[in-house]
């Protein structure tokens, strides 16, 4: 089972930056398909961004397409997200999670094929 640890989470005003960062543990990272989720005060988790095993191939909610940014460095176990342009709705604990992708291009975007997840990390965007 991979452990996920979040890091990067923080204030920041509209308009402004964050990267966080998703560190797994183990030897198998380059088998799971990872993602990123959020889960805003009174609503449900929702999908932000994935990539495949390899790297290849990413995918992004629509909310946040063209301002963030997922990636993933193999050798460091470690995914990340790049938001900018952040505004006050992007508000939320956001969430790793990881899942094994017998395929090295498959992206993955709904919650349930994803079995580890982080324990979150809070962004707050001000107006």
């Amino acid at each position: 089972q991979v452990q996920l640890v979040e890091s990067g989470g923080g204030l920041v005003q509209a308009g402004g930056s964050l990267r966080l960062s998703c560190a797994a543990s183990g030897r198998t990272f380059s088998t799971f398909a990872m993602a990123w989720f959020r889960q805003a005060p009174g609503k449900e988790r929702q999908f932000v961004a994935s990539i495949s095993r390899n790297g290849e191939r990413t995918a992004y909610g629509d909310s946040v397409k063209g301002r963030f940014t997922i990636s993933r460095d193999n050798a460091k176990n470690t995914v990340y997200l790049q938001m900018n342009k952040l505004k006050p709705e992007d508000t939320a604990v956001y969430y790793c999670a990881a899942g094994f992708s017998p395929w090295g291009s498959a992206v993955m975007t709904t919650q349930n094929v994803f079995n580890a997840w982080g324990q979150g990390t809070q962004v707050t965007v001000s107006s």
